[in-house]
């Protein structure tokens, strides 16, 4: 059996690249339900993020391509010179590091870890995992929450929505009394809001599609709805427009945002397109008067933040490198757990067949009795593997292993 992962991430890939990636939950359903069609792919997790988009997956030893294949057919798409792949302990390490924040575009970011849970979710929920992914995520979950408690690598830290908004104040010059509209009203559209008031701004449009969810978000930051359809048409008096959806298509296109800039009579304004898949048609850069910038421009922001954790980060390997072992320790015993159990079972049968032809020979057995012979049979049975189960397993890697496991097999007929 190979563990392994393949993947593009922001360090690889570009955003018009990883955009073709990016998966969302009722794709990932209906990958899952034909993972049957790809031999020898036993596991599967799929983490689709704005930054990245992974295949972790469990294959047998003659279907290395499996993975790749299932890859591509869940896209559409085709980009393997961005691809990256670990297998074994790296991916282990790879996927621990992600976890705790330390392969984000912004080091120590605490949403990953709640998407690593979803994608995990998501997965075991289909039926996609079974005993080596679901030891590995609960892991790596676990180590995640474990660099954030014994870290200080989440603190003060910038993230994707804060990023934007520097680079809008930056760019601009301060924000302070001016106007903002944002597409979208998940999550990381709220953080951004939040982070715009900080800046000083004095209003904030929420555009949704869902105008119930954009009144929602209005009332929690005290700023107002409007129809997602009339959203450019109130942006005359708007100098920033940042863009966090989840549409898989433009939802900000060429020809009506010429006609906001007619408008404003050739008043700049200022787009952050922080959505995967972009929300922004990249043509609406290129309108005189507009800056637009995506996810791959918070770079330098980012940069100047962090230098701050890089201390914190050495402390969270160390913890990943410990969190590491623990789980190639426990890998080592998992592959022999079927063997032991079809032992086990076989043993257990083979007690309960000679019970019962006990029991017919001694019908005045009272229930009493009946219990007692019962439980001292599995304690015999218990007892007479004990020895043989914990050699197998202390030969766990080492070059004993073979051979304990082939004369298991030969003792006992499995």
């Amino acid at each position: 059996m190979n563990l392994s992962v393949l993947g593009l991430n922001h360090k690889t890939a570009p955003v018009e690249i990883r955009e073709k990636f990016s998966a969302d939950k009722n794709s990932l359903h209906r990958a899952f339900e034909k993972l049957e069609e790809y031999d020898g792919l036993n596991e599967v997790v799929i983490l689709s993020t704005c930054n990245r988009t992974e295949i972790y997956s469990v294959t047998a030893d003659f279907c290395e391509k499996s993975a790749k294949n299932f890859m591509t057919d869940l896209i559409g798409a085709d980009a393997e010179k961005y691809f990256y792949e670990y297998t074994g302990e790296d991916c282990i390490r790879h996927l621990l590091e992600v976890s705790a924040g330390l392969d984000s575009l912004v080091l120590g970011e605490g949403q990953i870890l709640s998407q690593v849970k979803d994608a995990y979710s998501v997965a075991k929920n289909s039926g996609a995992t079974d005993t080596i992914l679901n030891t590995l995520f609960h892991k790596a979950i676990a180590s995640g929450k474990n660099v954030r408690t014994e870290t200080k690598i989440s603190y003060n830290s910038v993230s994707v929505a804060s990023a934007a908004v520097e680079l809008a104040a930056k760019k601009i010059g301060g924000l302070k009394n001016l106007n903002a509209l944002i597409f979208g009203a998940g999550k990381m559209a709220l953080l951004t809001a939040k982070y715009l008031q900080v800046h000083g701004v004095k209003k904030i449009f929420v555009a949704n599609r869902h105008f119930s969810r954009a009144e929602e978000m209005a009332e929690k930051i005290g700023g107002e709805p409007v129809q997602w359809e009339d959203a450019l048409k109130i942006a005359d008096d708007v100098e920033v427009i940042i863009t966090s959806t989840g549409a898989p298509h433009y939802v900000v296109k060429p020809e009506p945002t010429k006609k906001l800039m007619e408008r404003r009579d050739g008043r700049e304004i200022f787009f952050i397109d922080i959505a995967v898949p972009r929300d922004v048609d990249p043509e609406v850069g290129k309108i005189p008067g507009i800056t637009l910038y995506n996810i791959d421009d918070l770079e330098a922001v980012v940069e100047s933040h962090i230098q701050a954790r890089k201390e914190e980060a050495e402390a969270a390997k160390k913890i990943i490198a410990e969190d590491v072992a623990a789980i190639k320790e426990r890998f080592k015993y998992l592959k022999f757990q079927p063997l032991m159990a079809n032992l086990s079972e076989r043993a257990e049968k083979i007690r309960e067949r000679e019970v019962r032809r006990i029991s017919h020979k001694l019908p005045n057995l009272t229930e009493e009795e009946r219990r007692t012979m019962d439980n001292m049979t599995k304690m015999i049975v218990r007892k007479l593997l004990r020895m043989p189960m914990m050699r197998l397993n202390a030969s766990a890697g080492t070059n004993r292993e073979k051979f304990f496991t082939d004369a298991m097999r030969a003792l006992f007929a499995e």
